[in-house]
């Protein structure tokens, strides 16, 4: 008996049905484009795996700005007249 329950039989009946719905041609093909997905996942879960694993060049603090002073603005000439 297999894990909740299933048994071998059950697993029979679900092929059946699969060769029933699909056709025997197209399950071979559906098993290839499968098996090639999986591969494609496994080696970017790999590629993710490493890419994780590489260490971070440290950064560099950038050089502090130099300080500039303002000197605040001079009102226009005309514009106490405005208000």
């Amino acid at each position: 008996m297999l894990r909740n329950g299933l048994e071998p039989w059950h697993l029979a009946l679900v092929a059946l049905i699969c060769v029933l719905l699909f056709g025997s041609k197209k399950l071979p093909e559906a098993a290839r484009g499968l098996g090639k997905s999986m591969r494609i996942l496994k080696s970017e879960a790999r590629a993710m795996k490493t890419d994780d694993e590489t260490p971070a060049q440290p950064v560099t603090p950038a050089a502090p700005l130099s300080s500039v002073s303002a000197e605040p603005a001079e009102p226009a000439k005309g514009a106490a007249d405005v208000a």
